[in-house]
């Protein structure tokens, strides 16, 4: 896909509704299951402590509370998401935005899951892909579907990008 800025102002908003189809799943899974989703608020802590050095922690949760570190933390998720999608949007095939499929969206979306399983949960203390966590297996499940509505998000939103692009 060419750099333009039409192409990363798409990227951006699908981003956005990507990563927003990935919260609301979480919030499905927290109220229907009790499955619970990574607190920004930690996330930020984490990004919080790296001016001081400490890039890794024991448990994250123990860690000293930061200024502002949901704050920091909800920025963070988006501006990932967003960073994301606008990646995704370049290398996918130049026609994609006009008619986009799911099937690369969706791979692109399960790609994603190693920076959780290879930097997020290893540097909160959680180890590889959560080898640490009080239930390895679920957390795993939970970030490979999540990651998996996030692809689909993709997809989703850039459906309505075209939509409103033929609107107006």
């Amino acid at each position: 896909m060419p750099f333009e800025s039409t192409t990363i102002l798409a990227g951006g908003i699908i981003g956005v509704g990507a990563t927003f189809l990935m919260d609301l799943w979480n919030l499905f899974l927290k109220r229907a299951f009790q499955i619970p989703s990574l607190d920004y608020c930690l996330l930020g802590r984490w990004l919080g402590h790296m001016p001081m050095g400490t890039f890794r922690h024991v448990n994250i949760a123990a860690a000293s509370r930061r200024p502002l570190e949901c704050q920091l933390g909800w920025v963070a998720h988006y501006s990932i998401g967003i960073s994301l999608a606008v990646t995704f949007v370049l290398l996918a095939p130049a026609a994609w935005l006009e008619r986009p499929t799911v099937l690369p969206a969706l791979l692109f979306g399960l790609g994603t899951v190693v920076f959780p399983f290879l930097v997020l949960q290893p540097s909160l203390g959680l180890g590889i892909a959560s080898t640490r966590a009080p239930k390895p297996l679920q957390a795993r499940l939970k970030s490979l579907g999540t990651h998996a509505v996030f692809g689909l998000g993709l997809y989703i939103c850039a459906l309505g990008w075209r939509w409103i692009g033929r609107a107006a």
